[in-house]
């Protein structure tokens, strides 16, 4: 009788135990998601959608630094719509940021063969105070290789970045987009494709894009 006492007794211990550690874990894990209407999708200074809006949202998961999610957008009117998987590690030190992840970039209405996946990205941003820096390393690439990256400043609701892409089919260019954010969910950009390798390789029109997020109660 002694021993069956021990044992339930060991046994709501090491209950309660896991129903506390569980809790723990589920009140550091963050889960956070949002949804953006654009009046175009606006991708590295081109228009993917040719003028029409774009419908976006993201759903992304993280615990001390680490996150990952899934984002989605109505955009590309040649590969259709957009689903990105992504897994990354990001944090701060004083006013020193950074964050090192991944993404893969899935398009299953486009490819031979049900390819749904065509893109895939590790992306390093270093950040101090308004200043920034990101750079796009090609893990897997269809149809050709690349490389892109982004300068940034920003100051208050004001920023600027400046975009420089080159890829093996002579298409380089570089863009600078200014946006203005009115508040934490209308903003503003300016883009401009401002130097390009061959003449009329990509569209230089000036573009103005509105967009609006809201955060989604989780």
């Amino acid at each position: 009788m002694k021993k069956l006492t021990k044992a339930i007794a060991l046994a709501g211990v090491m209950t309660a135990g896991m129903t506390a550690a569980t809790s723990t874990f589920a009140e550091e894990v963050e889960v956070s998601a949002s949804a953006t209407v654009a009046s175009m999708y606006l991708w590295r200074g081109q228009d993917l959608g040719n003028g029409a809006a774009a419908v976006s949202g993201d759903l992304t998961a993280s615990i001390a630094g680490a996150y990952a999610g899934v984002w989605t957008s109505s955009g590309d009117s040649n590969a259709g719509n957009e689903y990105d998987l992504y897994i990354g590690y990001g944090g701060e030190v004083e006013d020193f940021s950074y964050d090192l992840s991944v993404w893969t970039y899935s398009y299953p209405g486009a490819g031979d063969e049900g390819n749904t996946f065509d893109l895939t990205d590790a992306i390093l941003s270093l950040g101090y105070m308004g200043a920034s820096f990101s750079y796009y390393y090609p893990l897997s690439s269809n149809p050709s290789d690349y490389s892109y990256m982004t300068l940034g400043y920003g100051m208050d609701a004001f920023s600027a970045t400046v975009g420089m892409t080159s890829s093996d089919d002579d298409a380089d260019y570089t863009h600078l987009d200014l946006s203005y954010a009115y508040n934490d969910s209308l903003a503003f950009t300016l883009s401009k494709v401002v130097d390009q390798e061959t003449e009329n390789a990509v569209d230089d029109d000036v573009r103005l894009v509105v967009s609006y997020s809201l955060p989604i109660s989780m």
